[in-house]
């Protein structure tokens, strides 16, 4: 009988978005197939330290989204970079807890979806699922990814980027001057709409501007795209495909854009149209520019692109995750549930995916003969 793999589902980690990952993880845990994988779970704390969980209890609060956190039960865990097979160890008993095939990280925001995880399993040998260093840190600098994908063509918003030197050479005059109004100010290394604001006078300027440094050194100014709001969810590694568009519709009268709460608090603060309900040539153009996105950003395994449609169906990519949210109401499962592949085949996927890139670059030279 051929033997389990084991998958390391690492979530939670030093983020705002750490109770995003948490309802993630539950989900995967929740639908992984028991027969093909068998599951360690490793929580990260918000001080970064790693846990071994109890898979029986491994989250308080989890049917409330607000509530959510890690067990205080789980055991302090090690990660030992090297070739061997015990990198992970518990900490009090100094004891491995054995070899791990694979990790799925589901981690959003800084500390996970920005390269520096992604860096550290690269380092201890381990195979990963996603986005591999380079392609995690240009999809998570929402700067240096409008660069790119402006250098390689691709219409995106115009922006402003400040940091603490320049923050004060743009007051709200002359900001609306060059973007118009209303804009967003935004942190530049952050997801799930966390810091984001939409702006339209000088005092709601300064609150955002305060708001959105509390939460990165660097941070957008962004033109608002007035337009329908479009996602794709993009799968693979050299050969990427696309799912069907969605489309998403927020409810105004409760929020002013798609906002944390209207993500993932709110069941009903936004209505998600699966698949969305486009033309044939558009949904085709859309597929094509979410996997060019795709390769543009360096990107592995999974990402979804967003996109807003304006009136006379130009397309603008707002930006890529390249870990996207795997709750129950996130779009990029959705998507791709509409598109003929279920929640537990897009989780065998993808940790395929991962081990097949592994098994790739195993085959490099790391070393010179002289």
């Amino acid at each position: 009988m051929k033997s389990k793999i084991r998958v390391g589902i690492l979530f939670g980690g030093k983020s705002a978005e750490h109770e995003v990952s948490l309802q993630s993880a539950k989900n995967i845990f929740e639908a992984i197939d028991r027969d093909k994988y068998d599951v360690v779970l490793i929580g990260i704390d918000k001080s970064g330290q790693w846990h071994l969980n109890d898979a029986e209890r491994f989250l308080l609060g989890a049917d409330n989204p607000k509530l959510i956190k890690l067990s205080d039960s789980a055991e302090n865990l090690a990660l030992i970079p090297g070739e061997k097979s015990d990198q992970l160890i518990k900490l009090k008993q100094q004891q491995s807890i054995g070899k791990i095939d694979v990790v799925f990280p589901i981690l959003h925001g800084p500390f996970g979806e920005d390269g520096t995880i992604q860096g550290l399993l690269k380092l201890a040998n381990v195979p990963f699922v996603g986005a591999s260093v380079l392609g995690s840190a240009v999809g998570m600098d929402k700067d240096v990814m409008k660069r790119l994908l402006r250098d390689a063509g691709i219409a995106i918003a115009k922006f402003i980027t400040v940091n603490d030197v320049t923050r004060d050479q743009y007051n709200f005059e002359k900001t609306a001057e060059i973007l118009g109004t209303p804009f967003f100010v935004k942190p530049a290394n952050l997801g799930s709409s966390v810091g984001i604001s939409r702006v339209a006078d000088e005092k709601e300027f300064q609150q955002a501007v305060s708001e959105a440094f509390l939460y990165d050194t660097k941070v957008l100014f962004e033109e608002n795209i007035f337009g329908r709001e479009i996602e794709c969810s993009v799968l693979g590694n050299l050969n990427p495909i696309a799912s069907l568009p969605g489309e998403i519709t927020t409810d105004s009268g409760k929020h002013k854009f798609y906002s944390y709460e209207a993500k993932y608090i709110d069941e009903k603060g936004a209505l998600l149209q699966i698949p969305a309900n486009l033309p044939n040539d558009l949904i085709e153009e859309i597929q094509e520019l979410a996997v060019k996105t795709y390769t543009v950003l360096n990107c592995e395994g999974m990402a979804r692109i967003d996109f807003f449609l304006k009136k006379n169906n130009e397309l603008v990519v707002n930006e890529l995750n390249s870990i996207p949210g795997f709750t129950k109401i996130s779009m990029y499962p959705k998507l791709w549930e509409a598109s003929g592949i279920s929640y537990t085949e897009l989780i065998d996927k993808l940790l395929q995916l991962a081990l097949e890139r592994f098994e790739r670059e195993q085959q490099l030279k790391t070393s010179v003969e002289l």
